[in-house]
């Protein structure tokens, strides 16, 4: 742990802090990401400044822009997901 911290600049305070927050969270799911070539990429930037689409499972998709509001984010996927 020493080790790791060193090599990447953290404090073990840090890293103790964070090992307890997500033990306290529990399972979160993983989410499916998929990449683009740097082309497409380039592309969607360009249309939507520098934004993330978040594409739901329901084929509903979120263009989230900097500076977004997590709890809000939040609030907002768990509508869209529990519409079926």
């Amino acid at each position: 742990m020493a080790a790791f911290c060193r090599a990447r600049g953290l404090s073990p305070t840090h890293f103790f802090a964070w090992k307890k927050r997500l033990i306290l969270a529990g399972p979160q799911p993983f989410v499916e990401v998929h990449l683009v070539d740097a082309g497409r990429a380039t592309q969607a930037a360009a249309g939507h400044g520098s934004a993330i689409e978040i594409r739901l499972p329901t084929g509903r998709s979120l263009l989230v822009e900097p500076g977004f509001d997590p709890n809000h984010l939040r609030a907002l996927l768990a509508v869209l997901e529990s519409r079926v």
